[in-house]
């Protein structure tokens, strides 16, 4: 369907359409059916409810992780990088490396594109545009990396600021913008892309290539049973963290050949054969260390999902009950907040990065393994039921829809007030925050709680076990649910606090972060910690699987693939949000 052409209204008319086309159209409700023991908690009673879900939640940890779980074969061919194969738990998957010194190839992995549009300047859109450019300057190419704005944004001057002018061709109308690039990186919040898809495709060139970091838009199509039009590319690159990270690690890297975010990158659509080589340019000059291959539906729900669960929402929801809990038991405020925030984000995220999550098992002492062992074996099956739940309403497409609604409360509408995002890090938890790192030492990473790691560990693993029985690559597994957090994320909430983290973050994670973290922080309190104080036993095959898994040999090998550098987020950091830039 060309994108001249296509067909917009009522959602049912939409799936017809769609359907005629060739589009895969969505079951309706009447013909979906669920066994037994996975029937929606609405269709159960009060009682069998919890425990149908529990009886499927133990069954994806009855026995240790087989090393041949069926996962994706995500092979692809490049005619200008090196590919390499690498060995994850017994799994083969595909990478290119990344550095300054393949910046090179680039004029010809971009062959055919001359601009290109980076609409949006939000989380990602000012440092892959920065990156885009200094690359491709350092690369001698005349490609024009341009900035497409809406009229009358705000964002202007900050993209003047970073050095994109009307004078120069590099900044302008997003129209205007969208139509005159080869390459269209579509960099708006989802909620925007939803209500805008139809005027982008429109506006596109044929042959074009749409380029995305978030599978959240084939989400949406998917839910009204459309695709993209037939005459353009479609690729993503997703890296996995948040834009001011992206540019940080970049700045950082210049002098050791290149430092960034790792990054998946998909081809759902490849009209004349250039759209792989251009996806991985594209990764390169942003400065992924490396990339890895995905599909663009398995980007978007581990994606999402990852933001809800450890990555920003669990992490959160964590480490306020912890600190509740502490307190309660009699811990001063700021002892209490250095055991959960600032070992979390210091040396427990520390010592994963560098050397996994068994060296943090490891070096504690006897009596802080059993204390790790009970936090662990209380918190494994309550953190997996909300995982559970959060990675099937995003597959389903409910928490996608979810995101879009809340996009459109943040404006005034049917007599109705505009309900904006609000602040999180202004209970008293986060005030002793502030007090903390006011007087924190140069290069203090935090105690390392026994109790605290076993908790934030069982989420991790948790996380990892949902993505590897729903079918995902080791790749993504380890970047989504270790990888991005341990290396991207918990630095900015080391720095300053939760909101700090938070909000540099997409809209979309910033919404899912807020509406999942209680979540956690409930059902920890309710049922995880109530466990341990009923002095329960510790269920040791859960230990004993923690041990045995063969994803710390793919962490291992993920490890050895790491940025140059460790990321360094100042107090006073100039490439945050403006908003966000007074220190705390």
């Amino acid at each position: 369907m060309a994108a001249s052409t296509l067909a917009f209204g009522h959602p049912k008319t939409l799936a017809a359409a769609a359907s005629a086309a060739g589009a895969k159209t969505l079951p309706t409700s009447s013909s979906v059916s669920f066994p037994a023991t996975q029937q929606p908690a609405c269709l159960l009673s009060s009682s069998s409810a919890s425990g149908a879900r529990r009886r499927d939640v133990a069954a994806m940890v009855s026995a240790p992780p087989a090393v041949g779980t069926a996962m994706p074969s995500l092979d692809f061919d490049t005619s200008v990088f090196n590919k390499e194969k690498v060995s994850l738990a017994g799994h083969e998957e595909y990478i290119v490396r990344g550095g300054r010194n393949l910046f090179p190839l680039l004029p010809e992995a971009f062959k055919g594109v001359k601009q290109i549009g980076v609409i949006g300047w939000g989380s990602q859109g000012p440092a892959q545009a920065q990156n885009l450019r200094d690359s491709l300057a350092e690369a001698k190419s005349d490609i024009v990396v341009k900035i497409g704005l809406r009229k009358g944004s705000k964002s202007f001057e900050e993209a003047r600021a970073a050095g994109f002018t009307e004078e120069s061709g590099t900044l302008g109308d997003i129209w205007e913008t969208v139509s005159g690039s080869d390459l269209v990186l579509l960099l708006i919040s989802d909620a925007a892309q939803a209500d805008n898809y139809e005027k982008i495709f429109s506006h596109m060139k044929p042959n074009s290539i749409l380029g995305l970091s978030h599978g959240f838009l084939l989400g949406h199509l998917q839910s009204l049973g459309l695709d993209f039009p037939k005459n353009i590319s479609v690729i993503a690159v997703c890296p996995k963290g948040m834009g001011p990270s992206v540019r940080r690690l970049y700045v950082q890297g210049k002098e050791v050949n290149g430092a960034g975010i790792n990054s998946s990158f998909a081809v759902h659509q490849d009209v004349d054969g250039r759209a792989t080589d251009v996806a991985l340019a594209w990764s390169v000059a942003l400065g992924s260390p490396f990339t890895f291959a995905t599909t663009l539906e398995q980007e978007y729900k581990s994606d999402i999902f990852g933001e809800r669960g450890i990555l920003l929402g669990a992490v959160h929801g964590i480490v306020e009950a912890l600190f509740r809990r502490y307190t309660e038991q009699g811990m001063d405020e700021e002892s209490a907040y250095k055991n959960t925030v600032e070992g979390i984000t210091g040396i427990i995220s520390k010592t994963i990065s560098k050397k996994g999550m068994l060296e943090v098992y490891n070096s504690l002492s006897e009596e802080g393994k059993k204390e790790f062992n009970k936090a662990y074996s209380a918190s494994f099956y309550p953190c997996m039921d909300i995982l559970y739940e959060c990675y099937e309403d995003v597959a389903s497409g409910s928490e996608i829809r979810s995101v879009v609604l809340a996009g459109r409360r943040f404006y005034e509408k049917e007599g109705l007030p505009a309900f904006p995002m609000g602040n999180i890090d202004q209970t008293r938890m986060w005030k002793v925050g502030e007090k903390v790192r006011s007087t924190r030492p140069e290069g203090d990473l935090g105690p390392l709680h026994a109790f605290t790691a076993g908790v934030y560990i069982a989420l991790m693993m948790a996380q990892i076990e949902i993505l590897r029985k729903k079918g995902h690559s080791y790749s993504e597994i380890i970047n989504e649910s270790v990888i991005e957090s341990v290396d991207s994320l918990n630095p900015f909430m080391h720095a300053r606090g939760v909101a700090f983290m938070v909000d540099n973050c997409s809209t979309t994670a910033r919404l899912g972060s807020r509406k999942w973290a209680p979540r956690f922080d409930y059902i920890l309190t309710q049922q995880a910690f109530v466990t341990v104080d009923k002095d329960a036993p510790i269920n040791q095959d859960l230990i004993s699987n923690f041990l045995s898994d063969p994803v710390h040999g793919a962490i291992e090998v993920c490890a050895e693939l790491r940025p140059t550098v460790d990321i360094s987020v100042p107090a006073n950091a100039d490439f945050v949000r403006p908003e966000l830039r007074q220190s705390s």
